[in-house]
């Protein structure tokens, strides 16, 4: 059963590899991109602008450039890796989620807070 799981997160990990690096060169050779919807209606940048080539810069080793794409996404980074991994863990382990589930809800507010914050800067 554990062998299963690892496979099927190793399959999953590929794909998104691949995508990433698909997207990556459509994107450098075709200018081919996702437009952000908030940004084409409203002409302002939300939260998540810049999201994707702050991520291209990163595979490109540019870290200044990548925190001046988008400086929210970019500190709260580790934050979501770690998250990942760790979910990624449990999934394999079959066990269930004992640290998130102690987090107070106070955390979850402050986050949209700030998130609302950046958003509202970024305007």
């Amino acid at each position: 059963m554990k062998k299963k799981r690892i496979l099927k997160v190793i399959f999953f990990l590929i794909i998104a590899i691949v995508l990433l690096i698909g997207y990556y060169f459509i994107n450098k050779y075709f200018h081919v991109y996702i437009p952000c919807i908030i940004h084409e209606v409203t002409h302002y940048f939300c939260p998540g602008c810049g999201i994707t080539r702050m991520v291209f810069a990163l595979l490109r080793g540019h870290i200044y450039e990548a925190f001046m794409y988008n400086q929210f996404v970019f500190i709260l980074l580790p934050f979501l890796l770690f998250y990942i991994i760790y979910k990624i863990y449990l999934y394999i382990e079959d066990k269930k989620d004992n640290i998130l589930n102690k987090v107070p809800n106070w955390c979850y507010i402050i986050l949209l807070i700030v998130t609302i914050c950046c958003g509202i800067t970024r305007m």
